[in-house]
């Protein structure tokens, strides 16, 4: 049996959920509204505040998708209620980030600055101008652009510079003087 996929989802006062026939289940809550459709197979029902996500039989496919399932509707209302935050840390000499409106702007040692927009959902915010973070109620967007973020230029093992999600360890290469001992 799965743990998670039975375990319940309480449901706050300031957010309504619609379970469609199809399973969309649109989530609206105080800082926006999600909708996401789920396999048909997974039963969603509410009851008392609470929604309860079951599965029809012991299949491996049915099983899967119990605790994703689950885990995916949890998301959304956590999503709407405090939603997401992920940040990140930029090192390195003369490397820095500005916002330009919701444009972000990295100076991360490339001949020319890098300009990123945030896709629908999401937005940044700076503390400083090498702490960064990315703000939104869809996590997997939030996830998704805090990679996008990362890949401009991510931690080099010699020195360490680059971006990296907060409290992100990067393995330290010796370099050639270490080699030689």
């Amino acid at each position: 049996m799965s743990r998670i996929g039975n375990l319940p989802i309480s449901i706050p006062a300031a957010v309504e959920i619609e379970i469609g026939e199809d399973n969309t289940v649109s989530v609206k809550g105080p800082k926006g509204s999600l909708t996401q459709r789920f396999s048909p197979s997974m039963r969603l029902q509410r009851e008392n505040g609470t929604v309860l996500v079951e599965r029809p039989d012991n299949q491996r496919e049915h099983r899967s998708l119990h605790g994703l399932t689950r885990t995916l509707l949890n998301n959304m209302v956590v999503g709407v209620t405090d939603g997401y935050k992920r940040d990140l840390e930029i090192q390195g000499v003369g490397y820095r980030a500005a916002l330009d409106g919701n444009v972000l702007v990295l100076s991360v040692g490339f001949s020319h600055p890098v300009r990123m927009s945030p896709p629908d959902g999401v937005s940044y915010a700076l503390d400083g101008n090498t702490r960064l973070s990315v703000v939104g109620i869809d996590k997997q967007l939030v996830g998704e652009e805090a990679a996008r973020i990362r890949r401009v230029r991510p931690p080099e093992p010699y020195k360490g510079k680059g971006i990296r999600y907060a409290g992100e360890r990067v393995r330290r290469k010796a370099g050639k003087a270490g080699k030689a001992k």
